[in-house]
This record gives C-alpha cells, sequence and structure tokens, in this order.
C-alpha cells in the first residue's frame, strides 16, 4: 500500500509538471496557475503533507515582494508612464539600426527594475506600430524586445519573478546582485544586437526613415509624478539594502492611498494567477523534497557549470520559477556564487525557445493577432547563440 501511494504521488507530480511545461492540459481549460493548484492538493489529499505544512511551505515574503511590485508597475501603466519612456527613446533615431539599438536598450533598462512581463506587454503593440509606420520588417525587432526583457531583467532583484525568489532565499543584497550581473546584462545585450545585425542585412542601414506617427500619448500627471516619487524613494530603499518586501509593501501600500484611481482598477490589473501558481509551486516543491525524488541533482549543482546546465535545461522544460524552486534547496544560504549562477542561468535560459518564457510568448501573441506570426524557427536560430554566449558571460563574471 505504501508502495502504491508513493507510485501515486510520483504520477501527479510527474502530470503536474507536464501540465505547467505545456501551460495547458489538452482537452481542459486549465492555465499553469490552476495546474499548480490542482496538482497540490491532490498531493494534500494523497497525505504528501497536511493543508497546515501547505500552508507553511508558501514563502510569504516572496508572495508580498511580488504582489507589491504588480501594484507600483499597475500605477506606472495607469500614469502612463512606460508609453511615455518608450516614445522619448524612440524619438532619439530614426534609422533601422539606431531604432534597434534604442529598442533593445529602453526595454532592457525599464525591465531591469520593473517585471519584465509588464514590459512585454506595453513594447509589443508599440514597436508593432511603429515598425508599421515605418515600413520596416517587425521581426527582428520583436526578437529585441523579447530578448532584452530577459536580458534586461537579469541585472536586478525587482528584475523578474524568478530573481524575487532568489532575493528572498539567499538574503543577497539588491546592490551586491546589481554589480554582479549588470554587466552580464550589459555585454548580454551588446551581443543581441550584434546578432540580429548578422542575421537581419535590412536592420544594418544607418539612414534615416520619414518620420514615424508615434502613438498620442494619455498621461495621468499628477499620478504620474506621485508614483514616480514613490517608486524612485523604493529603489533608494532597495540601494541602501533595506528589506525588499516590506519596502515594496509600503511603497504600494503608499500609491493605493489616492484620490486619482479607483484601487478596484489597480487590483484588477494584478496578476492573480501569476500569484496562485507562485504558491502551488512552493507546495509542489516542498511535495518533491519530502519524497527526495531530485536528490539526482545534488552531484551535477555543486559545479557552476554543472548548475548553469541544469538550471537552463530545467528552465526549458519545466519553466524558470518552478526551476528555482526545485534548485534551492541544494545550495547553501550563503553560497552567493551559486545563487547568482542560479538567477541569471534560469533568466537568460528564458531565450534559448519560443516557448523559455513569458516574456517570449506575451510578444509572440501579440504579434500573432496583428497578423505578424513569429515562429519557432525564426526565434531559435537567434535564441540559441544567443543564450549560449551570455551563459558564457555569465560563467566569466560571476566565477572567474
Amino acid at each position: 500500500m505504501t508502495s502504491l501511494l508513493r507510485s501515486l504521488q510520483i504520477l501527479v507530480i510527474a502530470l503536474t509538471y507536464l501540465g505547467l511545461a505545456l501551460g495547458y492540459v489538452p482537452g481542459l481549460r486549465m492555465n499553469r496557475a490552476t495546474i499548480a493548484l490542482v496538482g497540490s492538493a491532490g498531493l494534500i489529499a494523497l497525505g504528501t503533507l497536511s493543508v497546515e505544512e501547505a500552508w507553511t511551505a508558501i514563502d510569504g515574503s516572496t508572495i508580498v515582494f511580488l504582489l507589491s511590485m504588480m501594484v507600483i508597475n499597475a500605477y506606472l501603466s495607469y500614469a502612463g508612464f512606460f508609453n511615455l519612456a518608450l516614445v522619448y527613446l524612440l524619438r532619439l533615431t530614426r534609422s533601422p539600426l539606431g531604432l534597434l539599438g534604442v529598442l533593445t536598450l529602453g526595454t532592457a533598462l525599464l525591465s531591469a527594475f520593473f517585471l519584465n512581463d509588464t514590459l512585454a506587454l506595453v513594447s509589443t503593440p508599440l514597436t508593432l506600430g511603429l515598425t508599421q509606420s515605418l515600413k520596416l520588417n517587425p521581426i527582428p525587432y520583436l526578437l529585441a524586445i523579447a530578448g532584452a526583457t530577459n536580458i534586461g531583467s537579469v541585472a536586478t532583484l525587482s528584475g523578474n519573478p524568478q530573481n524575487i525568489l532568489v532575493g528572498s532565499f539567499s538574503g543577497i543584497s539588491y546592490l551586491d546582485f546589481a554589480q554582479t550581473l549588470t554587466p552580464v546584462a550589459i555585454i548580454g545585450l551588446v551581443i543581441q544586437i550584434g546578432l540580429l545585425w548578422l542575421l537581419y542585412p535590412e536592420v544594418r542601414s544607418l539612414k534615416p526613415c520619414p518620420p514615424p506617427q508615434l502613438p498620442r500619448l494619455r498621461l495621468h500627471r499628477p499620478l504620474l509624478i506621485k508614483t514616480l516619487i514613490v517608486t524612485s524613494l523604493l529603489l533608494t530603499a532597495f540601494t541602501i539594502g533595506l528589506p525588499l518586501a516590506e519596502s515594496a509593501l509600503l511603497a504600494a501600500s503608499c500609491l493605493l492611498i489616492t484620490r486619482r484611481i479607483k484601487s478596484t482598477r489597480v487590483l484588477m490589473a494584478v496578476d492573480w494567477s501569476l500569484l496562485v501558481m507562485f504558491s502551488g509551486l512552493f507546495i509542489l516543491t516542498n511535495c518533491v523534497k519530502s519524497l527526495e525524488l531530485v536528490n539526482f541533482f545534488a552531484d551535477w549543482i555543486t559545479h557552476p557549470i554543472g548548475l548553469l546546465a541544469v538550471t537552463t535545461v530545467l528552465s526549458n522544460i519545466i519553466s524558470n520559477v518552478p526551476t528555482v524552486l526545485l534548485l534551492q534547496s541544494f545550495i547553501g544560504e550563503d553560497s552567493t556564487q551559486a545563487w547568482l549562477l542560479l538567477a541569471a542561468g534560469s533568466t537568460l535560459a528564458g531565450n534559448l525557445t519560443l516557448f523559455g518564457s513569458v516574456a517570449n510568448l506575451i510578444t509572440v501573441e501579440a504579434a500573432a493577432s496583428q497578423g505578424y506570426p513569429l515562429s519557432f524557427w525564426q526565434h531559435l536560430r537567434f535564441g540559441v547563440p544567443l543564450t549560449l554566449l551570455t551563459l558564457l558571460v555569465t560563467y566569466i563574471c560571476v566565477v572567474q
């Protein structure tokens, strides 16, 4: 009976991770959040852990930090900050190559401080409209956005969900994290521009295009000023080493005290599905540990190259957030080098394939909806060399 029960528990875990990798369950209307939640419920029902143990398994600091950053991002978006920043950047140049560089660097810079998925949502329609007005092939520019959101977000603890996890588990300060991985991001962006220059000859031109019709900006100036002040104070708090979750929660709370915009609109902009998925993944990971299903990774990840390899492969099979949750138990809290490799590897692995990161999928879906399909192979010939080269840069910057 014990053997049968263990087999059922392993089967539920395997099916749950398969569903997380696919992003859906064939024939059912389930997303990753519901898959993680249902899988966790099944494991609780099978006695893998109790409801109390499941609740304890959820890392509250990570959930609070992620929720708070989503609230801040929502206010920035409603105030018009992201569109304002991108439009001003696009006024710097009108040449195909200049546009590629500005989009890459601008998107990456914003992704370093705000969740990268938000930037993918905002910048994709703007880029499509711009390339249409300039009569340019949108594909290299879409690839630039997808790659830059991943590469740029590697630089800071607030750049993406997996970095937030690493910050919660490791205790690495915001400034120390940025000092080590910002050079990786900068070199990675240069590599990305070079690859797109090689793959798409039409972007090499420095000849100015006719003036584009940039979208009309809709700004909520009082809200924008308040949000920028609060966000600047938050980044200052991160820099001087104040607790991440507590600082972000206080900043989000200050923004929620307002007469400018209904709080229900802000809360509707929060990705509750992502928070549910995170909670389910914490429970799922706890079950995997209790059943000792991933102990064979222990020998691999003791070496930096092994850790990067395992992280890259798993991130493209089960996604980057589950990978970080699975591997974090093998890394000591004071193993700063290993934590940095885990954060960078899980983020940069997102560029390997079209399905490697949510930012990629957001870009592809938005482009396809406007009649510009981006195929798996178009992305792969760009993503493979970009990922391998940026992982090599990571190894050199972190280990050497």
